[in-house]
């Protein structure tokens, strides 16, 4: 018998592999997780052996001590043979109605600024008016692929990469961002996949960006700068999360606002977009 409880050559039920992985995830022994949830350090361990099953209601309790998120948590039930019971409904699902209402105003309050609303894997699913317009400065954004990826708009060398100052910079400050705002922390498949695309990218690199950035160097956070004309615009963002979310989706969404560093960026942002817009679709990136 191991520290732990589990009786050496005992296979693992999904269950317990997946109950495992997350408290290992969270750096948490069966003794930490018992006395965070209720549930005895035993139960755990035949639950993880796959001696026992629990109920649906203390394998939520369970879950509820390790910060599963939701998408997962459905993992767990369907593991222990349980309908899963958090939704996946869509943006145009009745009961998301409020959050989208939400979201919009939201992202229309933001002008004339960039602002958009992104799932999981940084795809934009809204924008405001002033994302494809600011966009669409640099490059032809109509001809990119829906649904739009943000972080493969700024890595790829045909889209905005070009014209990003200090990428070096950039680049890292936005790939730890991947891994800081991944849904519960916990990296999955699909995120390693973003992550390695956008790495892929380096091979075909044309050139970076000049070393433009003339930022104060003790700004509170690491802004992103884009060359346009010669001159610099710098920004930062702001990140925003649907408080205690009950569907999948909720839990997903992100708001991305960007703002500007400097007094400077601010004036020319507002110079830049005025000067002659195209007609974009409303919302479209």
């Amino acid at each position: 018998m191991d520290p732990e409880g589990r009786k050496s050559g005992r296979p693992e039920s999904g269950l317990g592999k997946l109950l495992r992985h997350w408290r290992e995830i969270r750096g948490k022994s069966q003794f930490d997780l018992a006395l965070d949830t209720g549930v005895s350090q035993r139960h755990i361990s035949f639950i993880e052996s796959g001696r026992s099953t629990p109920s649906r209601q203390k394998l939520m309790d369970i879950a509820e001590g390790l910060d599963v998120p939701l998408r997962e948590r459905n993992m767990l039930l369907m593991a222990a043979g349980y309908a899963p019971i958090y939704s996946e409904s869509a943006l145009g699902a009745p009961e998301m109605e409020s959050i989208v209402k939400a979201l919009k105003r939201v992202l229309r309050q933001h002008e004339p600024f960039p602002a958009v609303v992104m799932d999981r894997y940084w795809n934009v699913v809204m924008a405001n008016d002033a994302a494809p317009i600011f966009f669409g400065k640099f490059i032809d954004i109509a001809s990119r692929p829906s649904p739009r990826n943000l972080l493969h708009l700024i890595f790829d060398p045909d889209g905005m990469r070009h014209f990003i100052a200090d990428w070096d910079a950039v680049s890292e400050s936005l790939l730890a961002r991947v891994y800081r705002e991944t849904i519960g922390g916990a990296v999955d498949e699909k995120t390693k996949e973003l992550v390695g695309t956008l790495l892929s990218y380096a091979s075909g690199d044309r050139g970076k960006a000049p070393k433009l950035t003339t930022l104060a160097p003790l700004l509170p956070m690491i802004p992103i700068a884009f060359v346009k004309d010669g001159r610099t615009l710098s920004y930062f963002s702001m990140i925003t999360t649907v408080g205690t979310p009950q569907t999948i989706a909720a839990q997903e969404l992100r708001v991305e606002c960007m703002y500007p560093a400097d007094d400077a960026t601010e004036i020319q942002h507002i110079t830049l977009m005025r000067q002659s817009p195209r007609n974009w679709e409303s919302g479209s990136i």
